[in-house]
């Protein structure tokens, strides 16, 4: 499996899936330590990746979005954003929306 084919089918198989620098328990950013918060504090029920555990990955999920900063978030097979957009999406009480719509919310 092709880096692009693992990235799509993790995309399209789980509901929430954020790539991220570090892990939610220990983040390698303030950004991707920011929607972790943010996705925790809504109860959101998420997968992760780790960018800092493959180099492939890394480059790979920046193609696949089109998008150059990680963390990314997508929602069911949707890329959401980095940090500034879903930080502004929670404020708005927009995310807690597509969430709460996606049943991402438990």
């Amino acid at each position: 499996m092709s880096i692009a084919e693992f990235i799509r089918n993790e995309v399209d198989t789980n509901e929430v899936v954020l790539f991220m620098k570090g892990s939610p328990q220990a983040p390698a950013c303030g950004f991707s330590a920011q929607v972790v918060r943010i996705l925790d504090h809504l109860g959101v029920t998420f997968k992760s990746h780790d960018i800092y555990q493959s180099e492939e990955l890394r480059r790979g999920i920046k193609e696949h979005s089109d998008w150059p900063t990680v963390p990314q978030l997508y929602v069911r097979g949707e890329f959401v954003g980095g940090c500034d957009i879903v930080t502004e999406m929670f404020q708005s009480g927009e995310l807690q929306q597509m969430l709460s719509t996606q049943q991402a919310v438990h």
